[in-house]
């Protein structure tokens, strides 16, 4: 079932705290934010970005850090509205996708409107059981530690785009 529905999808929306991190904020002596990337999640976004397969950011609270990983992932924007359904119709309308085509990982309460609109629902594992009962799938691997990359593969592989944007390292 899970390939089935990640064979549709034309847009990747991630959370960022609990999803591209492990949901630890940490604050330095100066009061500045830090979190914490795992770079096969990045390494992930990149591939699908060179799949063609666009990717956005919608989180709740704007941070530079956020800003300057997504760059580096090569996310088309980065959102922050704690109305996250608000922002997933307005992305919806942009980038002229169906909700079946469009793929939202998220953990937490405020997820839940867009995973129950999204073609493809997922969570890490640390996710809120709330948000695990609404999802299509819990990924393998923690938030913050893989969960993104798992997902990226799922996706290229059930489109059979995996071996194109792979071959170069083989």
């Amino acid at each position: 079932m899970i390939e089935e529905k990640a064979k549709k999808i034309k847009l990747l929306i991630l959370d960022v705290d609990g999803v591209l991190t492990d949901g630890r904020i940490i604050y330095d002596n100066f009061g500045d934010e830090i979190k914490c990337f795992n770079v096969h999640d990045g390494f992930g976004m990149t591939l699908l970005h060179r799949a063609g397969i666009k990717s956005v950011i919608i989180t709740a609270k704007k941070t530079r850090i956020v800003e300057r990983r997504a760059r580096d992932m090569h996310v088309i924007k980065v959102y922050s509205d704690y109305r996250k359904l608000k922002v997933y119709e307005k992305v919806v309308k942009k980038f002229k996708v169906k909700d079946e085509e469009v793929c939202f990982i998220g953990d937490d309460l405020i997820d839940l409107p867009v995973l129950k609109r999204a073609g493809l629902s997922v969570a890490p594992p640390e996710a809120v059981e709330e948000v695990k009962f609404f999802c299509h799938y819990i990924t393998k691997k923690s938030g913050g530690k893989g969960a993104v990359r798992e997902l990226v593969e799922i996706i290229l592989k059930s489109q059979g785009l995996w071996y194109n944007v792979t071959a170069e390292y083989k």
